[in-house]
């Protein structure tokens, strides 16, 4: 006769070892923006990357309305910081909803319902990671990274490295 060890709820599973920052936070967020119909809040994580930086610096998804008892062919509701660029999202919207409904791999939006008014401010967090790092050769750099630095020829990835090393160098 042996006896059966009772499962343990997902909740109080324990991971040892280098876990995802997605998993555990998935658990704080899905509530959160369960309220609003996003499912775990990946739509507004990667909103930038759905609709391209262009229409993402200008809008950000509010909510989605389905239909009672369904999980398709919502409304989603996106704030717009103008008017201009409210006419500019009807003109968009056909390219917008193929792309959300791409994302998601089924036709869960079927319109958009914009609402003019001012995005939320960047944090400083946010604005600290989009600021112009230091120059390799100058200010904060080591001469070893800098010269490294000048071996990189993609703009982009050198100054993502040159933020990277400031970081490190600073702790």
């Amino acid at each position: 006769m042996t006896k059966d060890k009772p499962a343990k709820p997902d909740e109080d599973r324990r991971t040892y070892g280098m876990v995802s920052i997605a998993v555990p936070s998935d658990r704080v967020t899905r509530p959160v923006f369960g309220k609003h119909g996003f499912a775990g809040g990946a739509l507004v994580v990667d909103w930038p990357a759905i609709v391209g930086s262009a229409v993402a610096s200008h809008t950000l998804p509010q909510r989605i309305r389905f239909p009672p008892k369904e999980r398709a062919e919502g409304t989603l509701v996106v704030k717009v910081d103008s008017g201009a660029f409210a006419v500019e999202m009807q003109h968009l919207e056909p390219l917008i909803l193929e792309r959300i409904n791409g994302y998601f791999g089924w036709k869960a939006v079927a319109r958009l319902k914009l609402q003019q008014g001012p995005l939320p401010q960047p944090t400083a967090q946010a604005k600290a990671r989009t600021a112009t790092p230091a120059k390799p050769g100058g200010g904060g750099l080591s001469q070893s990274l800098a010269a490294r630095l000048a071996e990189v020829e993609d703009p982009e990835l050198r100054d993502a490295l040159a933020r990277l090393g400031a970081m490190l160098s600073k702790s």
